[in-house]
């Protein structure tokens, strides 16, 4: 998602350095570019890349992109990449990224978004654009000074943005899917359209999803009515039928999973407003098992 965010900012002439941790993808970019696949050959789009750590040149707005448990180990690295005035907008998965970011740099330096844009690595240097959509942004706390100028910046490079007055209801909207589709297809096996098709995976996914419905209202954020918000989840699920889940993804290659920052992050909120949360305490414990056993076991 880095390299395609900024891929586009760098081709609409914005001033753009892509800051990764690993060398190998790092070295393909300077060397050849973005390899950027939407169609049948790919663009490629010079764009500047550095190894984390490396002094670049402080800018106004960071993108924090990297997988929602890396967001600890990445906060060292901001403050240098942050010019006097800055901002970070993270448009990570789940609930909680935010609030470590708040925590470590000011509430008045985070911008949050969600957003439907997709992106599958490749290999170093390499991706394909995965899936297209809207991107809504707003401030940790309302209102943002560097709010409308992000906006501009990613709408101005062919990704539809636009900024909301608060952005909380979203970002739990988007929780709400991830809850009900991705650890279900992660410990099952499943591509995110097998679970209509499957009664007691449908009949999970609904439970978990009224689960963090009721955890939001608790919160405050007010998604409707649960029953429906679990039948248009489920219709998520089979209009990305062909799609095997994120964390299904980070799963099948023995990689850490988001299961804390999301189905994890339910039942944290759950214990926190007294609301009981078994279905998705019980999703988050069997990941957090299947995750320690793959560490454990040889690649």
């Amino acid at each position: 998602m880095g390299c395609l965010i900024g891929g586009f900012l760098a081709r609409a002439g914005a001033d753009v350095v892509l800051v990764d941790p690993w060398l190998e993808h790092v070295e393909a970019l300077g060397r050849e570019g973005l390899r950027l696949w939407e169609g049948e050959e790919p663009l490629r789009i010079p764009v500047r890349a550095a190894v984390a750590g490396t002094p670049v040149r402080p800018a106004d707005l960071v993108l924090l992109l990297v997988k929602a448990p890396r967001t600890g180990s990445a906060l060292p690295e901001l403050p240098p990449l942050l010019a006097e005035g800055g901002a970070v907008l993270t448009l990570q998965n789940g609930l909680g990224a935010a609030d470590l970011l708040a925590e470590a740099l000011g509430e008045e330096r985070v911008l949050v978004g969600v957003t439907a844009q997709g992106a599958t690595l490749l290999g170093p240097g390499e991706i394909r654009h995965g899936g297209a959509g809207e991107t809504l942004v707003g401030g940790y706390r309302g209102g943002h000074p560097a709010l409308a100028s992000a906006v501009r910046a990613l709408d101005g490079a062919g990704l539809p943005t636009r900024a909301v007055e608060d952005i909380w209801p979203k970002v739990w909207g988007k929780l709400v899917v991830n809850c009900g589709i991705n650890a279900l297809t992660a410990l099952a096996g499943l591509k995110n359209g097998d679970i209509s098709r499957i009664p007691a995976a449908a009949d999970v996914l609904r439970d978990a999803v009224r689960e963090a419905t009721a955890v939001a209202r608790a919160a405050g954020v007010e998604l409707g009515d649960a029953d429906a918000l679990a039948e248009r989840v489920l219709a998520v699920a089979e209009a990305t039928a062909a799609n095997r889940s994120s964390m299904g993804q980070d799963v099948d290659r023995r990689s850490p999973t988001e299961i804390d920052f999301i189905n994890g992050a339910v039942v944290r909120e759950g214990l926190r407003l007294g609301v009981e949360t078994p279905v998705n305490r019980t999703l988050t414990r069997l990941v957090q098992a299947l995750e320690t056993a793959y560490r454990g076991a040889p690649a």
